[in-house]
């Protein structure tokens, strides 16, 4: 352990020579935990669509204690989380015992957050935060929405998971899709008001351009025509965060009548690159509305050698809400 430790400072120190941009004001971070995320199962499988340039370290998001520091924002023993910026697929990720990083891509670490509760939270909580944030930024909010529901598609993976005890946490009615019938009591034990199948959401023969207004928001995790179907069922004046593909990266029979006819937003939301400001205030409000209780519920804890089959089965969809990878 000691040996792989010293193997990989040295070759993340390499990689930040080679790179001026993270020298100009970079650091190194000792990761004690990081996260499995779709894209990183992706990466694990060889899949195609995420990485480029092999070999690669894994992990898009990590928790740890800066080392090494040449950003005025961090010294030496400041607890950090990270998320997006490209790490994980175009530079090395955070399945390792140190990451270098930019200080602009470092976030503090809440007052009262363990790193392993941040990455029980990990990009997918992060995501899901930043739908709820552009759901109310348009202007919907509990008092707002009255009682009318909120769709949440892919409820059961790590951004539905999450988005789900958000939404309720903060006051919203939830309605959680799922392909998983047997996850109903986890979803409503996360604040689901009601668990509805996702066929639903995707049945092509039951399409209509102007479906009836049965919610007041969503927030999409599939894409396809799940997030078609969500944009002709939202209220007027309602919007839809989108923030996923893994129904498909195509929005198949829209049309523009819900958007001008209704006035529903449809909001994209990406992670990857969101400006500090809005990351740390992200990551304020997942401090003040996660418990520790909820993200227990949906978190499930496994060391390294734990995470190739789990690959598989996030890909797959077998995997129930969030996995942290303790280093």
């Amino acid at each position: 352990g000691v040996r792989h430790f010293r193997a990989a400072s040295l070759l993340s120190r390499k990689v930040m020579e080679r790179d001026p941009w993270l020298m100009r004001g970079g650091g190194q971070v000792r990761v004690s935990h990081s996260s499995l995320n779709y894209k990183d199962g992706l990466v694990i499988l060889g899949r195609p669509g995420v990485v480029k340039d092999w070999p690669i370290v894994p992990g898009i998001d990590f928790a740890g204690t800066v080392v090494e520091s040449k950003s005025p924002k961090f010294k030496p023993g400041d607890a950090v989380v990270h998320t997006g910026w490209g790490v994980g697929e175009r530079r090395w990720g955070g399945m390792a015992g140190l990451a270098s990083s930019r200080g602009s891509w470092l976030v503090p670490l809440p007052a009262g957050m363990t790193p392993e509760r941040a990455m029980a939270i990990g990009t997918a909580g992060f995501t899901a935060m930043l739908c709820v944030q552009a759901l109310e930024d348009a202007g919907v909010t509990p008092e707002w929405a009255g009682g009318a529901p909120v769709l949440v598609t892919g409820a059961s993976g790590g951004v539905g998971s999450v988005a789900v005890a958000l939404l309720a946490a903060r006051g919203f009615t939830v309605v959680a899709s799922t392909g998983r019938p047997e996850l109903e009591g986890y979803l409503r034990g996360l604040g689901a008001a009601e668990v509805v199948g996702r066929a639903g959401l995707a049945d092509e023969a039951a399409h209509r351009a102007l479906d009836k207004e049965t919610y007041a928001a969503a927030v999409d995790t599939v894409g396809g025509l799940t997030l078609t179907t969500a944009i002709t069922r939202t209220r007027y004046g309602g919007a839809v965060a989108a923030c996923g593909l893994a129904g498909g990266g195509d929005v198949p029979r829209l049309t523009v009548f819900p958007l001008i006819l209704r006035n529903v937003r449809l909001l994209g939301v990406d992670s990857v690159m969101a400006v500090p400001p809005l990351r740390a205030r992200a990551w304020d409000g997942l401090a003040c509305l996660l418990s520790p209780a909820a993200l227990e519920s949906l978190t499930q804890v496994v060391p390294l050698d734990q995470v190739p089959p789990l690959a598989a089965d996030i890909i797959d969809g077998k995997v129930r809400g969030r996995v942290v990878v303790a280093l």
